[in-house]
């Protein structure tokens, strides 16, 4: 089999886990359900995972390979540390409405973590990754100046959970306010306390005496 067939099949099986993940959840879910969406053999897809275990795991890899090519192209170093983070904040509201369902299984892996070592580790994985990348934009916001002299692992962990917390929410009870409504609100907010007042108003200084 090529290379690119491979590819299809093993998109075909994680596209399958995660519609089953979600509808189901992990403990109630079966092999033969994932065999069922794919609308695969389950030998084929017993030849690429030995259990229900090991294709949710890898549903993580794919998760976060499939969207970390496109948040480091977003994360520009030629943009503004604020820039860089609407872009963030837009990149996983625009997901969030295109396909909540990732952030539905998200919930169900945090669960498993909770008694299971293995998604544990590879979640924890996951989240320090993500809140490094923050820890960078931050970090480079505070070494131009254009971020206020703050502790840079604290303040990263805070939009995250700010973040994450309102997509969660908006999953269950929105209260008739869109995840984009909230995020937008919450990102004005967190740039306002992030910024430095002085920087700010030297480029504005320097704009009206051009």
């Amino acid at each position: 089999m090529n290379e690119t067939k491979q590819i299809q099949r093993k998109e075909q099986i994680m596209d399958a886990a995660l519609r089953t993940i979600v509808q189901k959840g992990y403990d109630n879910s079966r092999m033969d359900d994932i065999v069922k969406i794919s609308n695969m053999s389950k030998g084929a897809i017993y030849w690429y995972y030995k259990s229900k275990k090991d294709v949710y795991l890898d549903l993580i890899n794919y998760w976060v390979l499939r969207y970390s090519a496109v948040i480091n192209h977003l994360i520009e170093e030629d943009h503004s540390a604020a820039d860089q983070l609407k872009s963030l904040f837009l990149y996983f509201t625009k997901q969030f409405e295109n396909d909540p369902s990732l952030y539905k299984a998200l919930i169900e892996f945090w669960t498993l973590a909770g008694r299971d070592k293995d998604f544990q580790k590879k979640l924890n994985k996951v989240y320090s990754n993500f809140l490094m990348l923050l820890e960078d934009i931050i970090s480079r916001g505070v070494e131009t100046g254009e971020f206020k002299n703050l502790n840079v692992q604290i303040t990263a962990l805070s939009i995250m959970v700010n973040i994450e917390g309102i997509l969660w929410f908006t999953l269950f009870d929105a209260h008739g306010i869109s995840a984009r409504e909230y995020i937008n609100t919450i990102t004005d907010f967190i740039l306002s306390g992030l910024t430095n007042k002085s920087s700010s108003k030297g480029i504005l200084d320097e704009s009206s005496n051009k």
